[in-house]
């Protein structure tokens, strides 16, 4: 039934997203464009836009939704994976390097190529969170031969720091790698087209089976290493999937709409509220969160700010961090 309502809620978000803008469009108008754009004799979205409405939801406002809404799910189900990885109520994307990887090799494309659009540098920002990934890992793993969380969390701080230097020295080099950057650094969904959303699905998708797939050993490693050994699980290769599902979820992720903060720490502890600890539900619940909460953003940020509007980035911190502190004064936080 929780999972029915959040999907109910979802799906009222996203036709608000479709309809609230600088242009507000009326339901029926959304639902002819809609229909119009689906029922076309080429195919669906294959015909040109019927009338100037038809035009803002399928070339500006439909991209822009499916954009948040995979990404937010994909932020979502991260940020629960780390924290049960870690086993650190307060982890996100940025403690394990996987921001600052991105935002290295983005940065040094646009610096390098002078690239200005997103689907140009996309590719560099999802290679840098993965190699930054496999750098933590690979650092957490040596010595004692595994990855255990505290391994991982001094791994991920040291390669952030480094890569975080690196990112300050190229983009001072250069005022115009500076103007490019600080746009994609901020986090927005505004400005992507539909080919951004179709190359980071695969990776969404793959990284989203791979969570399901990491699911029931998560579970099992939360009761520690020794007791989920004792138990059948490979401690290592469990690591190892989740840390996959991670950088392909936050990799794709972050390239696509920039390093955006406060979800992926937000979201799983507001999930622990309704499923408890299992990841099994923990994992669903956290990604239909995160959906939604980034399209609500989204839509708050075209609001107070119209007819310009705010970086989605800037309006989930502004809504996520007194909704944090909330929920820890309300002792509403389960422990992991």
């Amino acid at each position: 039934m929780g999972l029915l309502l959040l999907t109910t809620l979802l799906l009222l978000a996203v036709l608000a997203s479709i309809a609230i803008g600088s242009r507000s469009l009326s339901p029926g108008t959304v639902y002819t464009a809609l229909h119009d754009a689906l029922t076309c004799p080429g195919g669906p979205f294959r015909c040109q836009a019927g009338s100037t409405a038809e035009e803002i939801v399928r070339g500006l406002r439909l991209p822009r939704t499916a954009l948040a809404l995979v990404c937010g799910l994909a932020l979502g189900i991260t940020g629960a994976l780390i924290q049960g990885y870690t086993r650190n109520p307060l982890a996100d994307a940025g403690l394990l390097g996987l921001n600052a990887g991105a935002a290295f090799l983005a940065a040094l494309s646009i610096y390098l190529f002078t690239f200005t659009a997103p689907e140009q540098y996309i590719w560099f920002a999802f290679a840098g969170a993965s190699i930054a990934g496999i750098v933590v890992f690979t650092v957490s793993s040596l010595g004692g031969g595994k990855a255990s969380p505290l391994s991982l969390v001094l791994a991920g701080a040291a390669v952030t720091a480094f890569l975080q230097a690196m990112t300050n020295a190229v983009v001072l080099l250069d005022s115009a790698a500076l103007d490019t950057y600080r746009f994609w650094v901020v986090g927005t969904v505004n400005g992507r087209d539909a080919d951004v959303f179709w190359q980071v699905l695969p990776f969404l998708t793959i990284g989203v089976v791979l969570a399901v797939a990491a699911s029931p050993g998560l579970n099992l490693l939360s009761l520690g290493d020794e007791v989920a050994r004792g138990l059948g699980v490979h401690i290592g290769r469990s690591r190892a999937l989740g840390l996959a599902a991670i950088v392909m979820l936050c990799g794709a992720a972050t390239a696509a709409v920039g390093p955006i903060a406060f979800l992926g720490l937000v979201v799983p502890h507001l999930a622990r509220v309704f499923t408890g600890p299992d990841y099994r539900w923990l994992i669903p619940y956290s990604g239909l969160f995160g959906a939604l909460l980034l399209l609500i953003a989204d839509i708050v940020g075209r609001v107070v700010a119209r007819p310009g509007e705010l970086q989605v980035g800037v309006t989930l911190a502004a809504i996520g961090a007194p909704f944090f502190i909330l929920l820890v004064r309300r002792r509403k936080l389960v422990n992991l």
